[in-house]
């Protein structure tokens, strides 16, 4: 992703910037929206900076091995998982996004 397209954000939003690699090893922007726990395990919600992909992404939050403090985020391969993380996403957040059903 060229840096002429980050600058489309302003200062505050590129704090909330996480760039993940898709399958074709190709950096992508996501913006980090919140936190959630859910059965003792974390999760990130994340939204693509893409102005077309309005679809949430919802990871799992792993430590590395190798060092504690760095994370890994994992794909949630259960739809059940992300369903209710993304439940809970949404009661929490209800008063600042509208989510369409």
């Amino acid at each position: 992703m060229s840096e002429e397209n980050l600058d489309i954000f302003d200062e505050e939003e590129m704090d909330n910037l996480v760039y993940l690699s898709d399958e074709d090893g190709n950096e992508v922007a996501f913006e980090y929206l919140d936190s959630v726990e859910y059965k003792g395990d974390e999760y990130v919600v994340l939204i693509s900076t893409d102005e077309d992909d309005d679809e949430v992404v919802i990871l799992k939050v792993e430590p590395t091995p190798d060092d504690e403090e760095e994370e890994n985020f994992v794909t949630v391969e259960s739809e059940e998982v992300a369903e209710a993380v993304f439940e809970i996403f949404k009661e929490k957040n209800k008063d600042y996004f509208n989510f369409a059903d």
